[in-house]
């Protein structure tokens, strides 16, 4: 079965074939986010028609996502109009074949759970630390979506309350103002402005002025996931390897069957998401062997 993927980002559109769960002609495409949602929706149908023939189209993409029906719910102002895209409907009237839609961050669980860290277990939760803290829920072996298809938002539970009780800003005193990857650049800014990335700052770790900073971020996320680890109680937790000691402090329970591992996804991370989305295709979230 030949399976056309994509993974839509903010600033990058990567995509390829799919076939018996392995990608292949992987390429890239720019966004162009600030174009809106149409001018997205127009790029996937032109790179498409480069594909023909092809059995199936799979979709990892940022926002909010109605998953039976293939379009997306809610975007913020960094994709304008992406708000009621209809990428189901559409690719599904023009190509003549099913289309599968999923939120980029259950996608990533997805990944995991048929490939990655995750195969095996029944139930997991999956966070990704960027510009934002994103999150997944696998329960059961399926993606939970919640009533409206907005669960995992966890970058929005509340960690600081006294900042929470007293801020203005719907995220003031949530867990992605200061466990994000943008969180780390903010911190580390009052020490070194030169180290804008992530990769520059873990470059320098040496450094104890910038080691203390990092070890103060590290806190800020154990702090979330420790919550997390209570409510969901989950088979598998994903955690970096350098966290373990700080995790056990914070945690008052015993979770389980926690395993801790450390998930280099950089590059295949994306690979992974639009290779799920395909398994969407066939096995409509049951997390089955592709």
């Amino acid at each position: 079965m030949k399976i056309l993927v994509f993974d839509i980002g903010g600033t990058a559109i990567k995509y390829g074939i799919c076939k018996n769960g392995h990608l292949e002609e992987t390429k890239e495409y720019p966004t162009e986010a600030f174009r809106g949602g149409t001018h997205i929706l127009n790029t996937i149908c032109r790179l498409s028609e480069q594909y023909l023939p092809f059995d199936a189209i799979g979709i990892s993409t940022a926002g909010q996502v109605n998953p039976d029906e293939g379009s997306i719910i809610y975007a913020n102002s960094n994709i304008p109009d992406y708000t009621g895209t209809q990428f189901k409907k559409i690719l599904q009237k023009l190509f003549h074949v099913p289309v599968a839609v999923e939120n980029d961050v259950n996608s990533a669980a997805l990944g995991e759970a048929v490939f990655g860290a995750g195969k095996g277990k029944n139930s997991f939760l999956c966070l990704t630390y960027g510009t934002g803290v994103g999150g997944a829920i696998i329960e059961n072996k399926q993606v939970y979506h919640g009533s409206s298809f907005s669960a995992g938002e966890f970058g929005a539970i509340i960690t600081h309350a006294e900042e929470k009780l007293s801020g203005t800003d719907p995220f003031d005193g949530c867990y992605e103002r200061y466990a994000s990857a943008t969180a780390l650049v903010k911190m580390i800014s009052a020490v070194d402005p030169s180290l804008i990335n992530g990769r520059q700052i873990f470059a320098n770790l040496e450094r104890p002025e910038i080691k203390e900073v990092v070890n103060k971020w590290i806190d800020e996320i154990v702090l979330g996931l420790a919550t997390l680890i209570h409510i969901f109680n989950p088979s598998l937790s994903q955690c970096l390897s350098w966290v373990k000691k700080l995790f056990s402090r914070q945690s008052l329970s015993q979770s389980g069957d926690i395993e801790r591992s450390l998930s280099i996804m950089g590059g295949r991370a994306s690979a992974m998401k639009s290779t799920s989305s395909s398994v969407l295709y066939s096995h409509r979230l049951s997390l089955k062997e592709p």
